[in-house]
């Protein structure tokens, strides 16, 4: 559905992106994370066909971007949007429903797949943020895209919200839609997106699935072990370079050690009560790769 290959973008002496290079599949879910100025909001705007690129190719459905084959297929999602105050959310709908060719009448349905059933023929002016970045998405669900670009899609929306639309993602992805999503909020997408695509001053740095990203950081797990009742200052000494955190001992272990630390506790037999392991989150993942590039 999207193919970078070594895509280019200089503003003057500025390098905005640096031989890019990835893509997203049919019914792939990719998450394009990176810090303010790292390039995302550049590489969507030349998916989108808004700026021209200076090097490398760009496929959108198999086609240039911003051309009649790629605008018919994809959809796009701002993190801030705008619509008119003094219209209904059916009303304006059911006008960019008219814009693609498409009956107005399928207006109340977008919006409650939504989640904007019963507030359709109210005025946007009285909706609040979350509400409007829904009828976003109701706006970007028109013509069926094959490809959507999402930018901080879930600014705005409250925990409810945020799980709903996710859940929506899985069923247009399960669909066969292809989804390019931005988003700060990582602990949102760890769960919920296919592969990752890291950005850092213009270079990528990583990508990949969760799990293979967490094999090449090679970042230590962390055993979280709950003492049993009166074992605490035992289990303390048994373990000496283990964190106290609250009730539970933190113990780190290297990748590759992990089943020996697990035989290790384990070994402890009654002084421990539970055990968890706790992987390298997302957020340990981006903050490893975007330091190694010197950011």
């Amino acid at each position: 559905m999207l193919n970078l290959t070594s895509l280019t973008k200089q503003y003057g002496a500025l390098a905005a992106l640096s031989a890019v290079s990835f893509e997203v599949a049919p019914g792939e879910r990719v998450a394009l994370l990176g810090h303010n100025g790292a390039g995302k909001s550049t590489l969507m705007k030349i998916v989108l066909g808004l700026i021209p690129f200076d090097a490398g190719q760009v496929s959108v459905l198999g086609a240039a971007p911003g051309s009649a084959q790629a605008r018919a297929g994809v959809a796009y999602l701002p993190e801030n949007v705008a619509f008119h105050p003094a219209l209904t959310g059916e009303e304006q709908i059911g006008l960019f429903l008219s814009l693609r060719g498409e009956s107005p009448a399928r207006a109340r349905d977008l919006l409650g797949r939504v989640g904007l059933h019963d507030a359709a023929r109210r005025r946007i002016g009285t909706y609040s943020k979350g509400m409007r970045q829904r009828v976003g998405l109701a706006q970007a669900l028109i013509g069926r895209p094959r490809l959507l670009i999402l930018d901080e899609p879930t600014s705005g929306l409250d925990p409810v919200s945020r799980r709903d639309f996710y859940a929506l993602l899985d069923d247009l992805a399960a669909e066969g839609a292809a989804i390019l999503l931005s988003s700060h909020a990582l602990t949102e997408v760890e769960a919920r997106t296919d592969r990752i695509v890291i950005l850092s001053g213009g270079h990528l740095v990583a990508r990949g699935t969760l799990s293979s990203l967490r094999a090449k950081a090679d970042l230590p797990v962390t055993l979280q072990i709950t003492p049993a009742p009166g074992q605490e200052a035992r289990l303390a000494e048994a373990l000496p370079e283990a964190v106290r955190v609250g009730g539970q001992l933190h113990l780190s272990s290297a990748q590759g050690q992990k089943l020996a630390a697990l035989a290790r506790v384990a070994g402890l037999g009654a002084m421990v009560a539970d055990l968890d392991l706790i992987p390298p989150s997302l957020e340990d993942i981006y903050s490893h790769f975007s330091r190694r590039d010197g950011q």
